[in-house]
């Protein structure tokens, strides 16, 4: 076969991707709200991620945004926060601050760990507020749900912190497999090099300080207000192998190596096929204990047709697992810092019945290392790529506020796109909690001879005086 489109084959395959789903997207000009002349942000959780979401939030060169309300529950990150956002009021718990600056806010951002996105997000929106999502969306399968539908009943613009989504190889990447490059895709394999924090069975948690460390200790404890942090958690002893970094292994709070990264891992896979709703999901991972993660995982998804295209299995590995030496062979590596090649920690590869297709990294890749295998041959995608118009996007912070002054949608919106996205990638952790298989009723958002236990994984109980 010829492994470079002519661009008639392209067009003619692209077009039948539908207005639908580049519209959903973000390239359409449906508006979405009145036009605002400046953005009034409040930010919730400013350090990590949230350092940068806040930033792109406050973009005053151009008059187009500004931060005029900090929420985040370490008092280091307040008085870091004095030169980058002057005059901004300042508070530890997003409930105060919704309360007492709801009227004078327009958007927020939720920058905060996985558990308290939901109740923070669904209180700003409930008010009327756009928002705007660090991945996963959530920490449950209803919160996913419902910060979907309720975007949609109250018409609010929003969008999810996986800035792959914007890049215009990740777009390309899933027009081209839209359009039929390599045919029917019969499996996705998607790997990743998570987790990089501490996370196994048994996992021991520091609660007093070394020998020596005593003040520290104390002087760190009266910076953190730990009631806020753990927000609707079950209450426990502050410690620092959960916050600022590690809380990512601990169900409590995050979501493990699966909900960090699949939401940027995926992506592409998800934009390409509409990996949503899965049938069954199955996980295979060493043994746990429901307070921490597993050290490695292999979760196999199974999804039936969904608009015409045909039923496909994926594979999901972390904690160092990969995908079978065979799938492998040939693939495109890269140089290290120490001039040595090898392959990609993370990737996709979809198996298709004209060819596989390659994804190196968490964010589509580039135009060099991403590609066409055909019989051991490897094509990559600049000799592919027809660059066609929309795919391309201003950025993706940038989506996010262009639509709230009234221009487009963004791509990965709660509603159409970062909902099911979330949705999908959770159920992953549904089946490495319950240690069976998973069989899914996404209309009811039930599993089959779900048990209690395994249901509040689907439903969260909240804690403290939270709720949704």
């Amino acid at each position: 076969m010829s492994l470079k489109p002519n661009r008639r084959t392209f067009v003619k395959s692209t077009a039948a991707l539908g207005v639908g789903f580049w519209a959903a997207g973000g390239v359409s000009a449906k508006p979405s709200t009145s036009a605002l002349e400046e953005i009034k942000f409040g930010c919730i959780g400013i350090g990590g991620k949230g350092s940068s979401d806040s930033a792109a939030a406050n973009d005053t060169e151009r008059n187009q945004s500004k931060v005029i309300a900090i929420c985040d529950i370490d008092e280091t990150m307040h008085k870091k926060s004095d030169k980058k956002f002057p005059g901004a009021k300042k508070y530890f718990d997003f409930r105060k601050m919704l309360d007492e600056m709801g009227k004078s806010i327009d958007a927020v951002t939720v920058s905060t760990p996985d558990h308290t996105h939901a109740v923070a997000a669904l209180m700003a929106m409930d008010m009327g507020k756009h928002c705007y999502c660090q991945k996963p969306m959530t920490h449950s399968i209803e919160e996913a749900r419902k910060m979907a539908l309720v975007a949609k009943e109250k018409n609010l613009v929003t969008q999810m912190g996986n800035q792959g989504t914007a890049l215009g190889n990740l777009r390309l990447s899933a027009a081209l497999i839209r359009g039929g490059l390599i045919g029917k895709v019969k499996e996705v394999h998607i790997w990743t090099n998570r987790p990089v924090w501490p996370q196994s069975y048994g996992l021991q948690v520091k609660t007093k300080p070394d020998e020596g460390q005593e003040e520290a200790w104390k002087t760190r404890l009266k910076e953190v207000h730990w009631d806020e942090w753990i927000g609707p958690a079950k209450k426990r002893a502050y410690s620092p192998d959960y916050h600022a970094f590690k809380w990512r292994g601990f169900w409590d709070f995050g979501t493990g190596a699966l909900g960090d990264m699949a939401c940027h891992t995926m992506n592409m896979s998800f934009m390409a096929l509409d990996l949503r709703d899965p049938l069954t999901v199955h996980a295979v991972s060493d043994k746990h204990d429901k307070n921490c993660f597993p050290k490695s995982s292999v979760i196999e998804y199974e999804f039936g047709e969904y608009k015409g295209r045909p039923p496909l299995k994926l594979t999901w590995y972390d904690g160092g697992r990969m995908p079978p030496a065979e799938l492998m062979k040939g693939l495109p590596k890269y140089k290290n810092s120490d001039g040595v090649m090898q392959s990609y920690a993370s990737g996709a590869l979809l198996i298709g019945e004209k060819g596989n297709f390659y994804s190196p990294g968490d964010y589509g890749g580039s135009v060099k290392e991403t590609g066409l295998m055909v019989d051991g041959e490897f094509t990559n995608q600049r000799r592919l790529d027809m660059k066609p118009e929309y795919v391309r996007s201003k950025g993706h912070f940038t989506e996010f506020a262009d639509a709230i002054r009234g221009e487009g949608t963004p791509m990965s919106n709660f509603t159409n796109y970062a909902g099911p996205l979330t949705e999908t990638v959770l159920l992953g952790n549904l089946a490495v909690w319950s240690g069976k298989k998973v069989e899914w009723d996404a209309k009811e958002m039930k599993a089959k001879d779900a048990t209690p236990d395994v249901d509040k994984m689907i439903r969260h109980e909240y804690l403290n005086g939270y709720s949704i």
